[in-house]
């Protein structure tokens, strides 16, 4: 014996009971509207079309939510990747008595650090990364990689200048000492 659809979208559990009784309900009412002459043939298109209009906007709002979804997980992955190339790469830091001061959105922040370390930020061979609450020291190539995902994460990146000798100075005699700070 050969079951209706409904039936088999009943036993197959994609239609719960109450909604195939809902939509048999809708299906005799209309019927009974045509043979009584109160729904005519362009009521009826008029009512199919709004139906396809609804499912077309589901579908539109569907596909936004997905790629909003799509985004929230690509901006999970670049986080999970940068936090990874932060861990791995990080330099141990050395305890000083030099404070290096950099800004961190509004507020001005210090780290404390070895005289090497502070030389090697501020010629650029190093770089400060912001880990969730923590700060953590870099190598320059890792920063230009993390700069390149976002780079919201590199506080401090100098950038690194070759020490070209211009012939015309007048001042090239005059060398600046390396020991002096301002």
């Amino acid at each position: 014996m050969a079951n209706s659809l409904q039936q088999q979208l009943l036993k197959a559990g994609l239609v719960d009971k109450k909604k195939a009784n809902k939509l048999k309900a809708e299906q005799l009412q209309k019927k009974q509207k045509v043979k009584k002459g109160k729904l005519t043939a362009e009521d009826a298109e008029a009512q199919k079309n709004n139906l396809q209009a609804e499912r077309e906007a589901k579908k539109e709002k569907d596909k936004q939510l997905n790629k909003a979804l799509q985004n929230e997980q690509q901006k999970k992955a670049v986080h999970a990747q940068i936090r990874q190339m932060i861990e791995i790469n990080r330099v141990a830091k050395e305890e000083g008595d030099v404070a290096y001061h950099f800004k961190d959105g509004k507020s001005i922040k210090k780290l404390y650090m070895s005289d090497a370390m502070q030389h090697q930020l501020s010629v650029g061979v190093l770089a400060i990364a912001k880990l969730d609450n923590a700060y953590e020291l870099v190598p320059e190539p890792v920063a230009d990689k993390i700069k390149q995902r976002d780079d919201s994460y590199i506080l401090v990146c100098n950038t690194r200048q070759d020490s070209a000798i211009d012939e015309d100075d007048p001042y090239a005699d005059f060398k600046i000492p390396d020991d002096l700070m301002w």
